[in-house]
């Protein structure tokens, strides 16, 4: 019945107490507590309600009221609890499922190529610092993961190969996302099943091609941690690899360029004799100039969620049904040819 519900709730209480000097934990138990003198003369205190049964009492009694005034939305409330708890029951079911999978990919997740130090391990004098580092790429297909894995830092680096396009879990039922074996995977690859502090690595960096299909399942994958997981967020663990767009080269210099801006700059740097190369694909990049783009210089853009950004608004608007919707937000956006011709070179 609760599900999907939020309320806030204000009270007053006279003369709180708090747990602890950063007072952010409520100690009060009684609405109110107050010093009485009996008939002979003593002292006595006179406690309310407990916070917990004055609520209880007060949202029983004026939901009680509200069903009784509005018969209408009473079959609408008792469908919802029959199809929560029907949904429970099967979720339940799932998970002892998944429970099991997830203790034999503990023993061989074969989508995950592991580092020696994790985020989660308890802190050794000198290793604070790795565990800072410890990432894992979230690549796509084989090819990608290949040549990240061949230079990666094996003690802090990992890499997980997704299989072509993950689901979208937006759309799907929380029944078709449990069963997902791949998320399970990636779920299990990350140590969340139970609790994000034991989140096995500091930094999740989704690692796709900077074209149409890398674009669709970075979506995928951070749709998928928004949803489930939105805390890996706002807690700054979820990033996006950044990958040269160009190589421009002549016999003396190399560049690599992740922009139009910084291709512009090389062309005009070198001079004479420049090569352009586009890169489409991760797996382009040969494994002696990927060991730059992971390295000390390797450029990160961070996940942000505003306080004031309504998830379910921005997965409904980008992943929802609405294609005509977001149709039109592209056509009011696109680039001019001009910028689209010279990203084609």
């Amino acid at each position: 019945m609760r599900q999907g519900v939020v309320g806030a709730i204000a009270i007053q209480i006279q003369e709180p107490i708090f747990e602890g000097q950063t007072k952010t934990k409520l100690g009060s138990t009684y609405m109110w507590e107050r010093q009485v003198k009996n008939k002979d003369g003593s002292s006595a205190i006179d406690r309310g309600p407990t916070i917990r049964s004055f609520i209880n009492d007060f949202v029983s009694k004026n939901l009680d009221n509200y069903l009784h005034m509005n018969l209408d939305i009473v079959p609408v409330i008792e469908k919802k609890i029959k199809e929560s708890q029907a949904e429970r029951e099967e979720i339940a079911g799932i998970q002892k499922k998944t429970r099991e999978r997830n203790k034999k990919a503990n023993v061989y997740n074969r989508k995950l190529r592991d580092c020696r130090i994790h985020f989660n391990d308890k802190p050794l004098k000198n290793k604070e610092d790795e565990r800072e580092k410890t990432s894992i790429f979230i690549t796509e297909g084989d090819s990608a993961s290949g040549t990240i894995t061949k230079v990666r830092n094996a003690n802090t680096q990992a890499v997980f190969s997704l299989r072509g396009k993950p689901i979208n879990c937006f759309k799907e039922s929380r029944k078709k996302v449990a069963e997902n074996e791949e998320l399970n995977l990636l779920v299990s690859a990350l140590g969340v099943e139970e609790d994000l502090d034991d989140l096995r690595y500091n930094n999740i960096i989704v690692a796709t091609d900077a074209d149409d299909d890398g674009m669709h399942i970075r979506m995928l994958v951070l749709t998928f941690i928004m949803k489930y997981y939105p805390d890996l967020i706002r807690r700054g663990h979820v990033h996006i690899l950044q990958t040269p767009l160009f190589r421009v080269h002549n016999k003396k210099s190399t560049r690599y360029c992740y922009s139009i801006d910084e291709k512009e700059k090389a062309v005009k740097d070198l001079k004479t004799g420049v090569e352009i190369t586009r890169f489409k694909g991760l797996g382009e990049i040969s494994s002696h100039e990927f060991v730059e783009f992971i390295g000390e210089k390797m450029r990160l853009d961070p996940v942000k969620l505003a306080d004031e950004e309504s998830i379910s608004e921005i997965m409904e608007f980008y992943m929802g049904d609405n294609t005509a919707e977001r149709q039109r937000f592209i056509m009011e956006n696109l680039r001019s040819e001009e910028e689209l011709e010279d990203v084609n070179i």
